[in-house]
């Protein structure tokens, strides 16, 4: 374990799925110290509020000690230089997300040259899991017992059921 890093482990969690959980796992094995950073999601329309994002990711990881679970806007790059961070954490599930992690890692060491990118592939029964294909079954009235815990499910469910009702 690198002693006295901090990792940022960013990213909307949207909602947080097993496959993140997986990689804070792995990360919390690497580093001292890691911060989940939620993005207030300024370039995306969320289905969670930034509230409600960061009740779920602080349940997801609150059998870690090491872990703090923080919101975040504007550049990332100015988050993780005003918190001391050394490594910033990206989850890889395939080949199709490596070509825009490597390009956003070197935008990102051009913008903050004393922080090292470090990708990190979940189990391989998350590889295939993203938070928007959660997002699109549960909306559509599908399982995603196998892709999120159960609280997540159980914030998934309330929140679908909130858009299904007629408004006022």
């Amino acid at each position: 374990m690198a002693q006295n890093v901090l990792a940022v482990y960013p990213g909307t969690f949207d909602p947080i799925t097993l496959g993140h959980e997986d990689v804070v796992r792995r990360a919390t094995q690497l580093f001292e110290r890691v911060i989940v950073a939620v993005a207030a999601g300024h370039h995306k329309k969320t289905l969670f509020s930034l509230e409600e994002r960061i009740d779920m990711v602080r349940e997801a990881v609150k059998m870690y000690p090491q872990v703090q679970v923080e919101p975040f806007s504007g550049l990332l790059r100015d988050f993780v230089v005003s918190r001391g961070g050394k490594a910033m954490v990206r989850g890889l599930r395939a080949v199709t997300d490596f070509d825009y992690e490597f390009q956003l890692a070197g935008m990102n060491r051009s913008l903050m040259p004393q922080v090292e990118t470090v990708f990190l592939t979940p189990s391989d029964k998350y590889q295939f899991i993203s938070s928007t294909f959660v997002r699109e079954i549960a909306v559509l009235g599908g399982e995603v017992t196998k892709f999120v815990s159960p609280s997540v499910e159980e914030r998934l469910a309330v929140k679908v059921r909130s858009l299904a009702a007629p408004e006022g």
